[in-house]
Formats: structure tokens, sequence, C-alpha cells
């Protein structure tokens, strides 16, 4: 099971990276579906930046929920079921991993690959000309579009949910999913990222999470 998940990871990575440096008009298409008539982008609203921080918010409230419930129970203080030493340290360790130095440090920095709201192929008030997901060419010199962090923060919730007690594991992954792909369609929507900014925001931290489970409970199974 974890050998076959691992491929039609691997498998979905590459598929997303071929067809989107083939095609990289697909993003451009993608981008401009989100723009209604007046040219802005349709999120661009008070309700929607307000629901845009209840995405951004979503998982570092998780993370810190869980530590703190981790901490009392260390005391002895709390009886309902909490993850386990090993099970906390993985959720930090893909958190570390993951959102933290592959998205933010190593490809957020050095892609410098331009927002959707700077580019002058879907914004006319654009500044920047579009660069497909594989050239690290373009004028973003920081906290730029490739790939999305809120996708993959989102993402990464994955790991609690793979660790939950088993008779919400399910409903929990299930769940990370759909904060996934809800978070990632909202920063289109507010033309923050390009669909192959999000598809492998999630896809390479779901990815690392799998190594990282695979790694530390392929032979002993999650205690929560």
């Amino acid at each position: 099971m974890f050998r076959t998940l691992l491929i039609l990871q691997i498998v979905a990575i590459a598929l997303v990276m071929l067809v989107f440096g083939l095609w990289p008009q697909l993003d451009l298409d993608a981008a401009r579906a989100f723009v209604g008539s007046d040219g802005l982008f349709i999120g661009a609203t008070r309700a929607g930046i307000a629901l845009r921080y209840v995405f951004y918010v979503a998982p570092l409230a998780l993370a810190i929920i869980l530590l703190l419930l981790w901490l009392i129970a260390k005391r002895r203080m709390l009886h309902w079921p909490v993850p386990g030493n090993k099970a906390m340290a993985f959720i930090i360790l893909c958190l570390a991993l993951g959102p933290g130095l592959l998205t933010n440090v190593i490809l957020k920095e050095h892609s410098h690959r331009p927002r959707p709201f700077h580019v002058i192929e879907v914004n006319k008030g654009g500044i920047w000309p579009f660069r497909p997901w594989y050239k690290f060419d373009g004028q973003c010199q920081s906290n730029c579009s490739f790939v999305s962090g809120e996708a993959s923060s989102s993402m990464w919730t994955l790991a609690p949910a793979l660790v939950a007690p088993p008779q919400i594991r399910a409903a929990a992954i299930a769940g990370s999913i759909v904060l996934t792909i809800a978070t990632s369609v909202w920063r289109m929507a507010l033309g923050g990222h390009f669909l192959s900014d999000v598809l492998l925001g999630a896809l390479l931290t779901s990815l690392l999470i799998t190594l990282v489970y695979g790694a530390m409970f392929r032979r002993s199974p999650p205690q929560a």
C-alpha cells in the first residue's frame, strides 16, 4: 500500500510538471477563468480576503492546538486521545520540512515566478511577463508564486490526520483534502497563484509526508 501510494504521488507530480511544462498556456487560461468582467479577480473582495485568512490561519491554528494538547497531556492533566511523542515528532517534522523548508525557503524564495495579479497576460494592471513553472528567471524577488505556500500548509494537515485515532482517521484525511482544495481554489480566485503552483505545492508536500511517514511508521503503526 505504501509503495503504491508513493508511486502514484510521483507519477502525479511528473504528469503535472510535464503537462504544464509543455502547455504553459493552461496556467494562463486557468488564471483568466477567475477574472471577472471588470478585469478584477473574483475573490478580491473584503469577504474574499477575509475567507483567505481563515484558510491561511487554519493549519497554523491546528498545529498550535495539537502542540498545546500534547504538552498538557505530558503533565497528565488531559485524558483525551492526543498524539503520542512519535506522532507529534512526525507532525512537527512534516511541518518544518514541507511548508517550511521545501516550500518557503527553497522554492518560493528562488523560483522568481510572478503571481497572476502581477502578470501582464492575465491582469491589465500587470507589470511583469508570465513565466512557466520551470523557468526561474522572473522578476519576483521574494515570496514568489511557485509553489503555493497555502496549498502546501493546507496539505500538511494530512500529517496529523494520518496519526489521528483510527475511528476518526478517514474523516480527518477527507477533511485535509477538502481544506487543501478549497484553499487552493480560493488562492487562484484572489490571483495569488497559478494552477500549477497549487497542484505542485500540495503534491510535493503530500509526497514528503508519505516519505516521512514511511520512514517513521512502516514497521510500527502510529499510536494516537
